[in-house]
């Protein structure tokens, strides 16, 4: 079967067909970095709506990183989402969580520094909030992130991604008021299997995304020039959170 999507830009603007029928009143749109970002630029500009960054860290068990116990969204207020089942499952206790968060919250205020400078967050509340990412694989992290907006009172929450597996997708749906989701491919193995092309999202493009300006969508795949190279202080190796 060929893949759904050609890329994270393709999807975006497949997405934005979808959305911008729904003529929602006052949008922002809210991208996960960094892989949510291409999408969210589409989705933005066809809305002709601001694009910000949701930061949220996922936390993973002490012997499998890429299974997550829990995650963390950045405030304020701060959201910290625990998987119970997987907690318990790989022996993970509460002041492990407690240690990782302090090394996730730290993580996203650099996150915070190299993407976006000292720019303040595009205010949400009596907004409709779209939060973007390039898909939804356990859903812990887009729980979390989900709660964190929600707590900032936006008129309308909405949860807009290309694909995601119809489990997390019925589990996601009353996080928010709206909830929509291209494809639930069965089986679902990863986000990045239904991409043809799927290459890890470099900080110079999420920062040349975020520039100051009106929000604009590019047809051009070819990465920006390098930036953060350059501030080595401001944008640390990069940590995996989807």
């Amino acid at each position: 079967m060929s893949p759904r999507f050609i890329g994270r830009r393709d999807a975006g603007r497949q997405l934005a067909s979808e959305l911008i029928a729904r003529h929602w009143a006052d949008p922002v749109v809210l991208a996960l970095p960094r892989g949510g970002v291409p999408v969210a630029a589409e989705v933005a500009a066809a809305l002709n709506a601001p694009l910000d960054l949701l930061f949220v860290q996922k936390i993973g068990a002490p012997q499998q990183r890429e299974l997550a116990v829990a995650a963390l969204a950045e405030g304020p207020p701060e959201t910290l989402v625990l998987d119970d089942e997987t907690l318990a499952l790989t022996g993970a206790t509460r002041s492990y969580v407690e240690r990782e968060a302090a090394i996730a919250r730290a993580e996203m205020a650099r996150r915070r520094a190299c993407y976006l400078g000292t720019r303040t967050p595009v205010p949400v509340t009596g907004r409709t909030a779209i939060v973007v990412d390039d898909g939804i694989a356990t859903g812990t992290s887009m729980r979390a992130a989900l709660r964190a907006v929600r707590a900032r009172r936006p008129a309308r929450l909405v949860l807009a991604v290309p694909l995601a597996p119809a489990r997390v997708v019925a589990e996601l749906t009353p996080e928010v008021d709206d909830l929509v989701c291209l494809e639930t491919p069965q089986p679902f193995h990863a986000v990045g299997a239904h991409y043809a092309l799927f290459a890890q999202v470099s900080d110079d493009e999420v920062i040349a995304a975020m520039a100051p300006g009106p929000a604009t969508a590019s047809n051009n795949d070819k990465p920006p020039e390098p930036r953060c190279r350059n501030h080595p202080p401001r944008c640390p190796p990069s940590v995996d959170t989807s």
